[in-house]
């Protein structure tokens, strides 16, 4: 059968309301990649790639990596499984490109049955959990405005992995009594984690995210076992391959579409993560809604969400699933059901 479908691809231009910064550095300006995949009748399918310098891609990147996958492009969208297979072979790495390709895919089917990828899936949306909202590294003066405007929020994910960090849990602590997790991306040692974690306990921290570099698994595990609440790893967790070794070292991984990509492979991982009893969470970059609605429809199955990438954005060029008052909303449109505005 020859190949029916057609790929286009341009830039997304996207703004933040105010500066994100995290351990590793920050800006307001993000660039995308929204891609469409048309099956010639008249249906569209939309994914979109949010690449990350940390994982080796840049928007540039993922346009050169997309002209390499469309050569290998299914004529039937629904042979996702060796679709799939057949890019992740073709051109290894790239996750972001692959991502926004298979949540194209995944749109396109649904739009073709008429149904919302979660029904593809047998999922109840209901069973989303309440997503939280990030607070990057700022001053504590600048801290403070940006809780009191999350107010409609009521879980906070605060960013630390500085010398500060003290300091900014004081300062938010002395604006809201709200559930609080950090994340250190990647930001502190063995032993500045350990000694953090009574600090942790003191400001009524409930979830800790990647406080030590990639590869530090052996450190990972000895902080979890000092810690009283969850550790999570988040860089250390790209693919369902690197699970295993995080077994016993941490208590749950952190999938983001644009680490693992594709849908099928986020699927796959909280299969693995379930199977060995770990906590699931989902995450996200800096991305419109169309990224974050991809990752949305598989929130039934998960513990803890974190995509709130959409809501940080000065001008959101889509509407999709929603995260009003941290309770994720899916839409109920065929596919991702994702429009633009």
């Amino acid at each position: 059968m020859p190949n029916s479908l057609h790929m286009q691809a341009e830039y997304l231009e996207l703004r933040t309301r105010h500066p994100f910064i995290i351990a590793r550095g920050g800006r307001s300006d993000y660039r995308t990649i929204w891609v469409r995949l048309s099956d010639g009748e008249g249906n569209e399918g939309w994914g979109e790639a949010a690449p990350s310098k940390f994982y080796g891609e840049t928007a540039e990147t993922v346009l050169a990596a997309l002209n390499v996958y469309v050569a290998a492009m299914p004529a039937d969208p629904f042979d996702m499984e060796e679709t799939e297979r057949r890019w992740a072979t073709t051109l290894r790495g790239n996750a972001a490109a692959r991502s926004a390709l298979s949540a194209a895919l995944h749109d396109l089917a649904g739009k073709r049955l008429g149904i919302p990828v979660f029904r593809l899936w047998g999922l109840d949306p209901s069973k989303a959990p309440r997503s939280t909202f990030t607070i990057g590294l700022d001053t504590p003066e600048r801290i403070r405005l940006k809780v009191e405007e999350a107010a409609e929020y009521p879980i906070l994910k605060v960013k630390l992995g500085t010398e500060h960090d003290v300091e900014i849990l004081r300062a938010i602590r002395e604006v809201t009594d709200k559930e609080i997790r950090v994340d250190a991306n990647c930001g502190w040692t063995v032993k500045r984690a350990i000694a953090m974690l009574p600090v942790l306990r003191e400001f009524g921290i409930t979830v800790l995210e990647q406080p030590l570099p990639p590869h530090e698994i052996g450190g990972l595990a000895e902080i979890t076992r000092h810690a009283t609440i969850p550790v999570i790893a988040d860089e250390s967790c790209r693919t369902v391959e690197d699970i295993p070794p995080l077994v016993g070292a941490v208590d749950g991984i952190n999938i983001k579409l644009a680490k693992c990509g594709s849908l099928r492979e986020a699927l796959r991982m909280i299969a693995v993560a379930r199977a060995h009893g770990m906590m699931v969470m989902v995450g996200c970059m800096i991305e419109s809604s169309l990224g974050i609605t991809a990752a949305a429809h598989f929130t039934p199955l998960v513990d803890i969400v974190d995509l709130d990438g959409a809501a940080l954005l000065s001008v959101d060029p889509f509407t999709g699933a929603r995260i009003d008052g941290g309770q994720v909303t899916l839409p109920h449109g065929p596919g991702l059901g994702v429009q633009a505005r």
